[in-house]
């Protein structure tokens, strides 16, 4: 069946109408806030200060701990860390920096200090996960879909009250074949319940991304393997072939827009590839041809060590067995593509009630093989340039977004302590 015919979206639910619907699944107040420009980094956006939140325009000095920098290395002892309105503005040797009067001083004395992490690969769908992401230390993050649109509302909230949930690029819904009970997650979308053969027909695939980008997604995920979650699939059965990924990649690129593309097989990974999407997600079976080609391309590896992690500790022993069998497989792709300069991204894949913490991704990445500084970059400088970020997350430094992990220990030594922030900074707020 045809969607061809069918009017283009309607404008007049892009943002009220479907923020106050997400919001309310969500469990967030982001309907209430006016709506900003979907493609608007909130590092950049002053926040709205209500009765009783704390505010960013009082500023705060991180003062006394180890500074690091991702970026280049270096490590500044005894540091000094001025944030005003959301954003670093000095940053350096404790004497070297000039501390403004009447600030909140966080003292940092025998912690490291980073900048606040990104997770890359990520489900929001309430308001406690968007609180848990953040208090682990995950600042900043990129959607991998929620189901009605609940990443958006999170977005929105992130931008007024910036201490409730990490600075979020939203995905929207899955551009999947069998969109089940997300065809009620807009009009625009319940026509295609009528198709016989789900959504594949390139008239579908276009419609479910220009869906998405009218309700105000910034990325678009879709995927070309079945899911390696669910014991009754088969993940490295291939959904979508290269024509149809194609389909997908071009419709999102006419709106200015990457894809990002759940993945397992390595044809899958490689059609996937070729068809042009931004970043490659969980691809546990990529060889070094795809990996050679992405490379080339640039296009990013989000390997979600983490959730294949979680597989090996499963109950169910098909899920267990999968997690075991891919879990080493993975590690040696993702040291493969560290080796062959392919940019990685630290992603948990996080999604159900459970938040994991970013760190434990950076720990798995180290195990992989990485050295530390740059497993520690997966979830910093790399993941902000893959959100196109660069030029606010990931370092602190005078610019940049006033978001801080402060941890008990040196990470260049023991990554673990990236899963254990002691405070977590967010627009200046001290968590």
């Amino acid at each position: 069946m045809c969607v061809e015919a069918l009017p283009p979206p309607s404008g007049r639910l892009t943002r009220r109408g479907i923020l106050a619907g997400a919001a309310a699944l969500a469990g967030t107040v982001a309907a209430a806030a006016p709506a900003a420009s979907a493609d608007r980094d909130a590092a950049s956006t002053p926040a709205r200060t209500t009765s009783g939140a704390p505010s960013r325009g009082a500023g705060l000095v991180i003062r006394g701990g180890t500074l690091l920098d991702p970026a280049t290395g270096e490590v500044t002892e005894n540091a000094v860390v001025v944030i005003r309105d959301g954003t670093v503005r000095a940053a350096g040797p404790r004497g070297s920096v000039s501390v403004p009067d009447g600030v909140e001083v966080l003292e940092a004395q025998g912690r490291w200090v980073l900048p606040g992490l990104v997770d890359a690969h990520i489900h929001l769908s309430t308001a406690a996960e968007a609180r848990d992401a953040v208090r682990q230390g995950a600042t900043s993050a990129r959607s991998g879909s929620t189901s009605f649109y609940q990443d958006i509302a999170v977005r929105e909230l992130a931008r007024h009250s910036p201490d409730l949930a990490p600075r979020l690029t939203a995905a929207g819904v899955f551009v999947t074949p069998d969109l089940g009970e997300t065809v009620l997650a807009d009009p625009d979308l319940t026509p295609l319940a009528r198709l016989k053969d789900g959504v594949r027909s390139a008239e579908a695939l276009r419609r479910v991304v220009e869906v998405n980008i009218a309700r105000g997604a910034d990325v678009i995920k879709t995927r070309v393997n079945e899911r390696a979650g669910l014991p009754e699939q088969d993940p490295l059965t291939q959904v979508y072939s290269h024509e149809q990924l194609s389909e997908i990649v071009s419709a999102a690129r006419r709106r200015g827009k990457g894809v990002l593309c759940h993945s397992y097989s390595e044809q899958g990974c490689h059609d996937a590839v070729t068809a042009g999407i931004r970043s490659l997600e969980h691809g546990a079976f990529v060889g070094e041809r795809t990996l050679t080609e992405m490379r080339r391309r640039g296009t990013y590896f989000t390997p979600t060590l983490t959730a294949i992690a979680g597989l090996a500790q499963s109950s169910d022993p098909v899920l267990a067995e999968r997690g075991r069998t891919y879990l080493p497989v993975l590690k040696r792709a993702v040291l493969a593509a560290h080796e062959l300069g392919v940019p990685l991204a630290a992603g948990t894949d996080s999604s159900g009630g459970t938040v994991r913490p970013i760190g434990r991704e950076v720990e798995l990445m180290r195990a992989a093989g990485l050295p530390a500084l740059d497993a520690i970059r997966t979830a910093t400088t790399g993941a902000a340039r893959l959100l196109g970020l660069e030029r606010t997350v990931g370092r602190l430094a005078r610019g940049f977004a006033g978001d801080a992990v402060l941890l008990d220990g040196d990470p260049l030594a023991d990554v673990s302590v990236l899963t254990r922030p002691v405070r977590v900074v967010r627009a200046g707020i001290a968590l």
